[in-house]
């Protein structure tokens, strides 16, 4: 009854939500913030009798906001939105990356990566991170690839690449197949790439609201491009749903585009609890990867990352492990409020 190609699927595996008990959730880099409350307005005053219709299928007022928050002279003819950043990833893979060539990206990165190459058929290689655990943007100019992806700051590391060093890599890489940067963190300290625009074409940047936007049970992404390639991403969205981005999410999240101050502060507050953290946690004897995303990567000698995943779970809090060769002694920390940061310091102080 399966077609064939069901039983070469990998499925993705997100962070465990268990039910046992109360924890603090510090294992799929949310926000702990609420939404701008712009964006309560809109929903306590939203018609639902409009859920009648359908929803506009281009998307175009929230288009309009998104290019007038980020500027660099955007217009929405530079954005493409979708239910989160995944599913405009799955986009971009079907719509730019080929079976003819392998698709580079870093060997340790977000894990949906794999998943989506297996899911098209797309063969991967993975770059070696430097020793340091940065990127290694010159590894990828090796060989022939169909394109390649990462994320800026990478994931799970956290480490940032700097503008310039893409600028290099993307003059020396082969102008005619994508680059895609994911800027899914870049709100918690990082610099856009999206000025390189005018000068690479092949240039594809994937961002969310998830994180910076405290929209993670929204459902909302996006891709900053030229206009071809948005015109590209329209023709393959419209042969597989011409309606992705319901009414009210639509209507949300141009609100909250509409109070980027907001979400300034309270990612600026994110990024400071996350170097005090940081530095805390460094003063009992841990090793943490400089991070500019809203987590960071940490292990501490002598100990495996399981043990140590296990031992903060079983004081009530949820962090992440990895048990990938090259990083299973680390766990993920995603920030959280300063009061969950303090308590998971003092907890850590004792493993």
């Amino acid at each position: 009854m399966l077609a064939k190609r069901f039983y070469e699927l990998s499925p993705y595996v997100p962070g465990e939500q268990p039910k046992d008990r109360e924890y603090i959730k510090l294992n799929a880099n949310e926000n702990p913030y609420p939404p701008s409350p712009e964006v309560a307005k809109v929903i306590s005053s939203f018609d639902v009798s409009s859920f009648r219709l359908y929803p506009d299928p281009d998307a175009g007022e929230l288009r309009d906001a998104i290019a007038h928050m980020i500027g660099h002279g955007l217009t929405r003819d530079n954005l493409f939105v979708g239910n989160g950043s995944d599913e405009v990833l799955s986009f971009v893979f079907f719509t730019f990356f080929d079976s003819c060539a392998p698709l580079y990206f870093p060997e340790h990165t977000y894990s949906f990566y794999p998943v989506y190459a297996g899911y098209y058929d797309i063969p991967i290689e993975r770059k070696p991170l430097r020793a340091d655990y940065s990127i290694d943007l010159d590894a990828f100019l090796a060989g022939s690839s169909t394109g390649v992806i990462f994320p800026n700051p990478n994931a799970p590391t956290g480490i940032y690449t700097p503008v310039q060093t893409i600028r290099s890599f993307l003059q020396k890489y082969p102008a005619d197949r994508a680059v895609i940067v994911d800027e899914a963190y870049i709100d918690f300290g990082g610099e856009t790439v999206v000025p390189l625009l005018t000068d690479f074409p092949n240039l594809i940047i994937v961002r969310t609201f998830s994180k910076s936007f405290c929209f993670a049970g929204a459902r909302l992404g996006f891709v900053i491009a030229n206009p071809p390639v948005i015109q590209n991403l329209f023709t393959t969205k419209n042969s597989f749903n011409h309606f992705p981005v319901d009414t009210l999410t639509q209507k949300v999240g141009t609100a909250a585009c509409g109070d980027w101050p907001y979400y300034r502060r309270i990612n600026d507050e994110i990024a400071r609890t996350r170097d005090m953290f940081a530095q805390e946690i460094t003063a009992y004897g841990w090793t943490v990867l400089p991070s500019l995303a809203n987590f960071v990567f940490t292990r501490k000698e002598g100990l495996s990352g399981k043990s140590i995943y296990e031992a903060i779970k079983k004081e009530g809090i949820l962090v992440r492990h990895f048990s990938q060769p090259g990083i299973e002694d680390f766990v993920r920390i995603s920030i959280g409020t300063p009061e969950q940061m303090k308590k998971l310091s003092g907890v850590m102080k004792g493993v």
